[in-house]
């Protein structure tokens, strides 16, 4: 089972690399202006997302599997598989955008990719901590 904890931590750290990575691309994207610029940044945009999804599924995979092995429960556990959903959405979100950004209907400022850009920071601090510290 520490074979399977492992390669769940190192989906779960790629997956959130990917994760950090994709907005700040979206805020310089946001901000260009140059044509070959925003081709250049479309292209990173859905190479990094095609390349983060089955990151983030392997991750995914590899928690199920630790879930059923080990049997945990708690309220830290609910808690945690919450914000794993909040992180499929944020997820599945990104990809939305991905394709607003390469049909050229963006429509949100720098600004907003920037405060976008925060939100797995604060979901992979409570994960962390729910999992760490177990406080319920």
């Amino acid at each position: 089972m520490l074979w399977i904890k492992a390669f769940h931590i190192i989906f779960v750290v790629s997956w959130f690399a990917g994760l950090f990575y994709l907005p700040r691309i979206f805020v310089n994207h946001a901000m260009a202006t140059e044509p070959a610029e925003i081709a250049r940044l479309q292209l990173m945009e859905g190479k990094l997302y095609r390349f983060v999804t089955p990151i983030a599924l392997l991750a995914l995979g590899f928690g199920l599997w630790l879930w059923l092995g080990y049997g945990f429960s708690g309220g830290w556990l609910h808690a945690k598989l919450f914000l794993v959903v909040l992180l499929i959405v944020y997820h599945y979100y990104c990809g939305k955008l991905v394709k607003k950004f390469a049909a050229g209907q963006n429509t949100r400022s720098h600004v907003f990719y920037r405060w976008f850009n925060e939100i797995p920071v604060l979901i992979l601090t409570a994960i962390v901590i729910l999992v760490t510290v177990k406080p319920f």
